[in-house]
C-alpha cells in the first residue's frame, strides 16, 4: 500500500487566503478543498488514493530526480523533474492580486515549462466531490470543461487539448525548449471565462509573486535564521482565511498520527489556543494587520453566551466563528496508507480545556501591549470571560493534549488560568481600566499556591501533568515561558531534568507518555514537534544557550525539503499528523526569537 502514497513530508502547499492545495513531488495534486480551507474536498487521495480524486501531472518516460521547492520570499511552488529526456519544471500556484481583493477570483494555476530537451508529459484530472461521496457530471464547451458537484462547479481550461475519461479528463503533450503548457482550475459563479490564457497566466503569477514579496517584506525578523522563520511566517500568512481573519490548525484532516492508527483528526478548525500563539508570532515579527484581524476575530467569539459548563469559549471553531462541526468517519475512504478511520469534525469541541483561557487572555495582553489596544467593550467582555472562570478554575478538565479519557486536574491548565489572571491584572494597572484588584491577585496567589502544593512531586522532584501523582508532560516547559517562575527556580531546574529522562530523546521531545497517563486512544504517536520547540526555549531561558542552539539547529534537519513541519516525527523520522501545522511553525518562531536575543546578552 505505501507505493500508492508519498510521504507525508514530499508535499508542498500553495494557497491563496481561503483555501489551499497539497501537492506532492511527483506532481500530483492530493489535497484540495473548495471554496474555503473546511469545504468537503475536491481532491483527496491523500486518504484514499484510488477513490479520493486527484490531478495528477508528471512527465511520461522515466523520471531519474525530483526536486520541489518555492519561489524565493512566496508561496509559489516548483516541481523540477529531470528525465532521461530533459528537464521540466511544475510551476503551482493560486493567484493572489492584493490584500483583500474585492474582485478575487479563486483559482488554482499549473504552469509546465520545459527546461531542456524534448518531454512528453500527462495529466488526469479527477475531483471527487464531498470526500468522494457525491454524483458529479463533466460538462464541455468551447473555453474549456466544467466539473459538477452539488453546490459547487469547477471551470479547467487548458492551453493544450485533453479528452474526457469515465472520472474526468485526461491527455498527454509534448513539450519542446522553452515550450510551455499551463492549466487553470476556477470556482465559478457564472460561465466559464474566454480569454489568452498564457497572457494570464503570466499577469497573475507576477501579481502573485509581488503580493508574497511585499508582504514578507514587513517583518521586523533580522536575526539568525531568517530562511527558517520567514517560511514558517509565509506558512502562517498562508493558513489564513483573510475574508474572516481567522487561522487554521492545519489545511488537513486524518493524516496519522500512527501509519495505521487511529489517531487521525480533523485540524481545519481554528483552535483558541493555537490562534493565541499566532497572534503572539505576528505581533512579534511585526504583521500588526493580520494580527488585528484576528484579534477582531476572537474578540467576535465573546458576544457568544456559552453552553454551560463548557463556558463563554469553546475549544475550536469554525473559520465562521461558529462551534466546530459534530464528528463523523468517512468509512468509504481507506485512509493515508491504510490509517483508519477518517474523520472530519472534531469530538474534541465538546470539551473543556480550561487553559485555553489564559492563552486568549494573554495574547490579547500583547496585542495591548505591541499594537492598537484594546477597547472598552473588549474590556468588559474579558472581565465577564474572568468573572466565569473565577467560579470554575478549580475544577477537572480534558486538558492541552485534548485527552479522551475522562477528566483530570491538570497542573498546565491551572497554570493558565493563573496567566490568565495574571495578564488582566497587568492590563488593568497600566491603562488604569476598572478592575477588582483585591479580588482577582487574592485568587491568582491561591491558583500560584495549589500549583506549588498539588502539582509538585516531592517523589520526583519535578511539576507533574496532573495533581496528586506523577505523570511528566512537556506543556510544564512553559512555565517560566509564561513567567510563573524563574528559569533558575530549583523546582523548575530539576523539571527540566525530570522531563530531559523521561521525555527527550536528544532534541525530540514527546507531549507525554501515554503508559503512564492514559488518553483514551489506542496506538502509538511520535514526538511533538511544538514540545521541541518549546524545549529549544526552555534550554535558552536557563542558560544553557549553546544546548539550545544545536536542539534548534537539530529540529531544522526534520523541516521537509521546502521547511514545513507535520505534527509531529516519527520513530523512522518521517513526518506524521496533519501537514503542515501552525502550532509547530508558531513555536519555531518563539524558540528562534528567544533564542537570539539569548545568544545576543
Amino acid at each position: 500500500m505505501s507505493e500508492r502514497y508519498l510521504p507525508i513530508a514530499e508535499h508542498g502547499l500553495i494557497g491563496d487566503l481561503r483555501t489551499a492545495a497539497v501537492v506532492g513531488t511527483d506532481g500530483g495534486i492530493s489535497w484540495f478543498c473548495a471554496p474555503r480551507f473546511d469545504s468537503p474536498s475536491v481532491f483527496g487521495a491523500l486518504l484514499d488514493a484510488d477513490d479520493g480524486g486527484r490531478w495528477a501531472l508528471h512527465p511520461v518516460c522515466e523520471v531519474t530526480n525530483r526536486h520541489q521547492f518555492y519561489i524565493p520570499d512566496s508561496n509559489i511552488l516548483v516541481t523540477r523533474f529531470l528525465t532521461e529526456d530533459g528537464i521540466v519544471e511544475v510551476q503551482d500556484f493560486m493567484p493572489i492580486r492584493c490584500r483583500r481583493d474585492p474582485e478575487h477570483r479563486q483559482r488554482l494555476v499549473r504552469r509546465v515549462v520545459n527546461i531542456r530537451g524534448h518531454v512528453r508529459l500527462s495529466t488526469d484530472v479527477r475531483p471527487r466531490f464531498d470526500y468522494g461521496r457525491a454524483a458529479r457530471r463533466t460538462e464541455t464547451d468551447g473555453n474549456g470543461t466544467v466539473f459538477v458537484g452539488p453546490g459547487l462547479r469547477l471551470g479547467l481550461r487548458t492551453s493544450i487539448p485533453l479528452e474526457p475519461t469515465g472520472g474526468g479528463i485526461a491527455g498527454e503533450f509534448d513539450l519542446g525548449p522553452g515550450d510551455t503548457a499551463v492549466f487553470v482550475l476556477e470556482v465559478l459563479d457564472g460561465d466559464l471565462p474566454a480569454g489568452p490564457l498564457d497572457d494570464e497566466v503570466e499577469d497573475l503569477f507576477r501579481a502573485t509573486v509581488g503580493f508574497w514579496r511585499s508582504w514578507i517584506e514587513q517583518s521586523t525578523y533580522t536575526g539568525r535564521w531568517r530562511e527558517m522563520v520567514h517560511r514558517s511566517a509565509l506558512l502562517l500568512k498562508l493558513l489564513t482565511h483573510e475574508p474572516s481573519g481567522a487561522i487554521i490548525a492545519a489545511p488537513t484532516c486524518g493524516l496519522p498520527e500512527q501509519v495505521g492508527g487511529e489517531r487521525n483528526w480533523d485540524y481545519r478548525h481554528v483552535w483558541i489556543r493555537d490562534a493565541a500563539f499566532s497572534l503572539y508570532a505576528l505581533l512579534r515579527l511585526g504583521f500588526t494587520c493580520e494580527a488585528e484581524d484576528f484579534f477582531s476575530w476572537l474578540t467576535d467569539r465573546f458576544d457568544d453566551p456559552g453552553d454551560g459548563d463548557l463556558g463563554p469559549l469553546r475549544v475550536m471553531y469554525t473559520i465562521d466563528g461558529e462551534p466546530a462541526r459534530e464528528e463523523e468517519v468517512l468509512e468509504h475512504w481507506e485512509g493515508y496508507r491504510g490509517s483508519a478511520p477518517v474523520r472530519i469534525g472534531n469530538a474534541a469541541a465538546r470539551q473543556l480545556q480550561l487553559d485555553i483561557y489564559g492563552e486568549l487572555i494573554d495574547s490579547i495582553y500583547l496585542f495591548d501591549k505591541y499594537s492598537a489596544g484594546i477597547s472598552h467593550q473588549a474590556w468588559h467582555n474579558l472581565v465577564q470571560v474572568l468573572d466565569w472562570l473565577f467560579e470554575h478554575w478549580d475544577q477537572p478538565d480534558e486538558g492541552i493534549w485534548e485527552a479522551r479519557s475522562g477528566r483530570q486536574d491538570h497542573t498546565f491548565s491551572r497554570l493558565m488560568c493563573w496567566v490568565g489572571i495574571e495578564r488582566m491584572i497587568r492590563v488593568a494597572r497600566r491603562r488604569g481600566l476598572p478592575a477588582d484588584l483585591g479580588r482577582w491577585t487574592s485568587v491568582r496567589d491561591e491558583i500560584y499556591e495549589q500549583i506549588q502544593t498539588r502539582g509538585w512531586s516531592v517523589e520526583e522532584n519535578s511539576f507533574s501533568q496532573r495533581y496528586d501523582g506523577f505523570a511528566p508532560d512537556a506543556s510544564l516547559l512553559l512555565m517560566p515561558l509564561v513567567k510563573f517562575c524563574s528559569p533558575t527556580d530549583p523546582r523548575f531546574v530539576s523539571t527540566m531534568a525530570a522531563l530531559e529522562r523521561s521525555l527527550v530523546v536528544d532534541s525530540l521531545v514527546f507531549r507525554y507518555d501515554p503508559d503512564e497517563a492514559p488518553d483514551g486512544v489506542d496506538g502509538a504517536e511520535g514526538t511533538f514537534s511544538i514540545c521541541s520547540f518549546w524545549y529549544v526555549e526552555a534550554l535558552a531561558r536557563t542558560g544553557r544557550v549553546e544546548d539550545a542552539r544545536l536542539a534548534l539547529e537539530k529540529m531544522f534537519t526534520y523541516a521537509n525539503h521546502v521547511g514545513l513541519y507535520a505534527e509531529q516525527i516519527g520513530l523512522t523520522g518521517d513526518q506524521l499528523g496533519n501537514f503542515p501545522q501552525a502550532f509547530t511553525h508558531l513555536s519555531l518562531i518563539s524558540s528562534a526569537i528567544n533564542l537570539d536575543r539569548a545568544l545576543d546578552g
